[in-house]
Order: structure tokens, then C-alpha cells, then sequence
């Protein structure tokens, strides 16, 4: 198995594929070889849906993580063994998509208050104010931010994809005021505890538990859900969708769409065309 785990990692690399991707797919493969304690060169298709069906039924899986699982099996038979047909007849499992957990302003308010460091405060209002992922604004560099045109370069999104998010006056105002009580050393805006690294997402996550269970909120809040209260909060202030597509660095409008789902000023603003009947507006229904 170690021959093949180095054989993977080379072709994983020669991909590009991102290092934390490269450690998931690994992970999933190593688990098959433990699941049928075999080499996965010794194995095919009928031990390949062995395990599927085990991860979804006796591991109880989110079809999310048994979606990763399809990937990595597709990757190893395909890419490095050069068996697809070995993997051509799995499909990845339907994700049924939830609407997203939005806060209030108000809450986002109170919440973002109720964090005493100035450091966890600056980086969860970056999240907010910028619509970012909780790892790229933990991975903030002091060069990313551009006060003179109010732009953030965030370098490492999503698939490695670079874009510039928003610098709004108050987040500049906040970031200033962090940097003058903290003074970051090193390249990092949040650094970390020990040099050359960057705030942990899983510290952050910590301090807004703590802050969302202080402030009363019973909804299940992460990091994400700041930067899904972002997006819905800029349409409910009159944003098209294609801005918001853009700044969230989604690759699909229909991604960003789900935000029109739970605003309720944007469907607010949308007429029922009962209340058009008898009217003259009614004559475009015919």
C-alpha cells in the first residue's frame, strides 16, 4: 500500500490538486484498504460498492462526505491504476441542498459585540463585512489589504482561486485599530501562536460559539454563517445577484440564487398576482 499511497500522491500532485485535497483523497483510500483489509489493486467494482453501501449504511454518512469518498475511488482507479471501468458505474450520491442558517443584522450586531478580542472580533467582522470563507480570512496577509481602492485580495479561495472582495469603511476603521493595539509580526494580518502560521479556523469557530450561546441565539451558527448573512443582507439592501455571485466568488449564478430563498425583503418586493387580479396590471396575466 505504501507504493501505491507514493504512486497516488505523485499524480495528485501533477494535478495541482490543493494539499488538503490531496490529504482527504488519500485518507478515503487508505480507509478502503483498511475497510477490506486487501491492497485496492487486488480489489474491483464489487468491493468498491461493499464499502459505498457501508459508509451510508452502518457509517451513517452525509452524502456530501460519501460524494468525497466516490472522488478519491474515481481518482485512484482512473488516474493512477488506469481501471476506470472499475469506477464507471458509481455515480455520486444526490445532495439535497438546505437553506443556508442567516442571522439578523441585529443578532450580527450583538454577536460581533459580545467578543472581547480585539484579534477574534477583527477577524470574525472580516468574515461578515467581506463575505469571506473562515480560512481565507484567517489566512490574511497584511499586503492583502488595499485601503486605497477598499479591496481585499483574497489569494487562496475555493479550488485555489484568486478574487478581491470588499473593503467596507467600518471594517477599515476596525483592521486599523487591531493593528495599532496588536501590531502583527510576520506576513499574516491573524497570526498565530507559533511563527509563520495563521490564526486556526477551529479557534475561531471556539470564540463564536462562545459568543452566539452569550448573546441567547438558539440557530446553529458557524463562521459560514456570517458569510451567509453577508450575501442575504446585501440583497435585502437591493444588490443584484450577479454582484453578490461575484463577491462570494461563487463559479455558478445558481449557487448564489439559493440567498433569494431566505430574504425576506426580496420576496417582500415581489407582488402575488392574486393581488393583481381586477386591477389594471392584471391585463398582462390575459
Amino acid at each position: 500500500m505504501s507504493r501505491l499511497r507514493d504512486r497516488m500522491e505523485a499524480d495528485l500532485r501533477l494535478r495541482n490538486l490543493r494539499p488538503r485535497t490531496q490529504e482527504t483523497y488519500l485518507g478515503y483510500v487508505r480507509n478502503f484498504a483498511f475497510y477490506h483489509m486487501r491492497s485496492p489493486t487486488e480489489m474491483g467494482t464489487e468491493e468498491v460498492h461493499d464499502f459505498l453501501i457501508h459508509l451510508r449504511d452502518e457509517r451513517k454518512l452525509q452524502p456530501m462526505t460519501i460524494k468525497g469518498y466516490v472522488a478519491a475511488l474515481k481518482f485512484l482507479y482512473t488516474a493512477t491504476l488506469n481501471r476506470p471501468e472499475v469506477v464507471r458505474p458509481w455515480l455520486s450520491p444526490r445532495v439535497v441542498r438546505k437553506l443556508p442558517v442567516v442571522l439578523s443584522g441585529t443578532e450580527v450586531e450583538a454577536v460581533l459585540g459580545a467578543i472581547e478580542s480585539i484579534t477574534y472580533r477583527a477577524v470574525l467582522m472580516t468574515t461578515y463585512g467581506a463575505g469571506l470563507r473562515i480560512s481565507e480570512a484567517c489566512q490574511l496577509q497584511v499586503a492583502d489589504i488595499d485601503s486605497k481602492r477598499m479591496l481585499i485580495h483574497i489569494r487562496d479561495g475555493k479550488g485555489g482561486k484568486q478574487r478581491y472582495a470588499m473593503l467596507c469603511g467600518r471594517l477599515l476603521e476596525t483592521l486599523r485599530a487591531y493593528w495599532r493595539q496588536v501590531r502583527p509580526h510576520g506576513e499574516y494580518l491573524f497570526p498565530g501562536q507559533k511563527p509563520d502560521t495563521h490564526l486556526s479556523n477551529s479557534s475561531v469557530r471556539k470564540v463564536l460559539h462562545q459568543a452566539i450561546k452569550d448573546c441567547g441565539i438558539e440557530k446553529r451558527v458557524t463562521p459560514h454563517v456570517l458569510r451567509h448573512s453577508f450575501a442575504t443582507h446585501l440583497l435585502d439592501t437591493g444588490t443584484d445577484i450577479r454582484t453578490i455571485q461575484v463577491l462570494l466568488g461563487h463559479n455558478s449564478i445558481q449557487t448564489t440564487q439559493v440567498y433569494t430563498q431566505v430574504s425576506p425583503q426580496h420576496i417582500g418586493r415581489v407582488k402575488s398576482p392574486l393581488d393583481l387580479l381586477g386591477t389594471r396590471e392584471a391585463k398582462v396575466l390575459g
